[in-house]
């Protein structure tokens, strides 16, 4: 017989799920917005929520915004949110290379976005890289681009500006073996409105370890340090918190990876194809990939929350 998961949630099986849990872990992109376009009913899901005493966070792995960037954008939307509640990956990025890696002294040269600037800079680290980077000279003087000696650390998020120069700088900084190699996140695509897609920071991660020939510490999901952040600022309980995404590869196994309840809503990357697939593949790595449940649309919810 299959595996048990990937049941579809709704009337008494939502009502007990929900009972169950004192906290939910909401992805974003795919599961209340997409794009700049808020997934219908969202908003009225996250505010029964709390409503009914229900602790709420969002976690990202896009690390373009701050979580005061993140905190607007929800307000825009009509999301009752604070900044306290949102965790995305430019923050999380900043704490893990503050807490788990301990640096203290010299530079990050970071392929990212101002966002990721001021999330490092709130915990003191200092950094180089963001910006345009324009090809000076010819290929035979690449190999000995002007490096700072000060930096300790290459950290790559999303970057708009990224290039072969960008490329080649960080693989000439990783190839000292003190230097330190951190992504945000893997993500390879980011859904927007209408069904779209952009490439995601995964593409960009992948062409740095690609040419540097290491591979990253990635801080964003399906990592548990996402989780961690939160639960030892929140005191969450896993055993009774709820993680909705859309995506089966990172928020789908990060909630496996923390022991937490899963819900996988489509409205952005995974499909129920997919996880079932997953389900009955007989491979435990993939098997982790299966959510509890799945809904069409995170606005399945409200009935659930209003009965």
């Amino acid at each position: 017989m299959p595996a048990a998961g990937c049941a579809p949630l709704t009337g008494p099986l939502g009502k007990q799920l929900l009972a169950s849990v004192d906290s939910v872990l909401f992805d974003c992109d795919g599961v209340i917005w997409r794009g700049e376009q808020a997934v219908p009913g969202a908003a009225e899901v996250v505010q029964l929520l709390k409503d009914q005493g229900k602790k709420v966070f969002f976690i990202t792995n896009n690390s373009s915004k701050t979580r005061r960037m993140y905190a607007d954008k929800m307000a825009r939307l009509g999301f009752p949110v604070g900044e306290e509640e949102v965790f995305g990956t430019a923050y999380c990025c900043a704490r893990y290379l503050r807490t788990v890696c301990e640096l203290r002294a010299g530079k990050v040269y970071l392929i990212g976005t101002p966002a990721m600037e001021q999330e490092l800079e709130a915990v003191g680290i200092q950094h180089t890289g963001v910006g345009p980077d324009p090809v000076e000279g010819k290929p035979a003087d690449w190999a000995a681009v002007t490096l700072d000696p000060e930096v300790r650390a290459v950290v790559v998020g999303f970057d708009e500006h990224f290039s072969y120069m960008k490329l080649n700088r960080a693989l000439q900084y990783l190839s000292r073996e003190d230097c330190l190699f951190v992504g945000t996140n893997r993500d390879s695509r980011l859904p927007l409105e209408g069904g779209k897609f952009i490439p995601g920071t995964g593409c960009l991660l992948q062409a740095v370890e690609t040419a540097a020939q290491r591979r990253a510490q990635t801080v964003g999901k399906p990592n548990t340090f996402m989780f961690d952040c939160v639960a030892s600022q929140f005191g969450v309980d896993r055993d009774r918190c709820l993680m909705v995404g859309d995506r089966l590869d990172t928020d789908i196994m990060l909630g496996s990876n923390c022991g937490l309840k899963t819900l996988l809503t489509l409205t952005g990357v995974g499909t129920v194809a997919e996880a079932e697939a997953h389900r009955d593949s007989g491979c435990a790595e993939r098997q982790r990939m299966v959510p509890d449940y799945y809904v069409k649309t995170i606005a399945d919810l409200i009935p659930i929350l209003q009965g």
